[in-house]
């Protein structure tokens, strides 16, 4: 099988310009996902500038953009510069703030103002229920739930997340993601899900030139690899 068999749509999730324009000429990254953390990691100094360059370099694909505030009132006026950037952002809103308050009221009003919202942090079927309930009719958005994380806990996620697509797609234009994706096989089992978009960062992308390989040859490569390394180092046992 190679990556272009799955059905699932790959986004590619950081904040590194370079990174960025690198995997759009690649072509076969279909959309761009970013956060805090990935920006405060990448070095970003000026959020809007990073923002228009990113949509200068990527002007024909979703880019989401994540909201910086903690409180609602200015999530809200954050949300409304960041979708007025370009028609192809998707406006990140975190389901809860750091307390823990719930984002369900602000993300129904800028919904229902046409702005089209990537609702993130998500970890349980009831976030996914109430966001997709939240979503006004005939808009686009998307729903993404932190697998990731889940399977960190010692949970399966597969199963939320099958169940997460099948609410999601009871609201046409609302499709569900498979964030935080840690392996390569993340990207197969999101895909056996039936999940619209799984996020894959550019150190995991890099690694789908081994996706379909033979086994053999890839033991004899790793074999390679040892002796290559092993040599390099000067080593001598006897």
């Amino acid at each position: 099988m190679k990556v272009e068999d799955l059905k699932i749509t790959i986004y590619a999730d950081g904040a590194d310009i370079e990174g960025m324009k690198k995997e759009y000429q690649k072509g076969l990254v279909k959309g761009f996902t970013t956060n805090p953390t990935l920006m405060k990691k990448a070095g970003v100094k000026d959020y809007i500038g990073f923002a228009k360059e990113a949509l200068k370099e990527i002007p024909d694909l979703p880019l989401s953009l994540e909201v910086f505030a903690d409180d609602f009132e200015t999530m809200e006026k954050e949300a409304k510069v960041i979708s007025a950037l370009s028609d192809n952002v998707f406006v990140k809103i975190p389901i809860t703030n750091s307390k823990g308050e719930s984002s369900i009221p602000l993300i129904k009003k800028l919904s229902s103002e046409g702005i089209r919202l990537n609702v993130t942090a998500i970890l349980t079927l009831e976030q996914v229920r109430a966001t997709v309930d939240a979503f006004a009719p005939d808009t686009q958005n998307i729903v993404s739930v932190f697998a990731g994380r889940i399977m960190d806990t010692g949970v399966d996620a597969v199963p939320i997340m099958e169940e997460t697509t099948k609410i999601c797609h009871e609201k046409p234009g609302t499709l569900s993601l498979w964030a935080s994706c840690r392996e390569v096989y993340n990207i197969v089992q999101a895909d056996a899900c039936g999940t619209d978009i799984i996020t894959v960062t550019n150190a995991i992308l890099d690694k789908l030139a081994n996706f379909g390989k033979d086994l053999s040859q890839l033991s004899l490569e790793t074999v390679q690899m040892f002796v290559r390394d092993g040599q390099s180092l000067g080593f001598s046992i006897l």
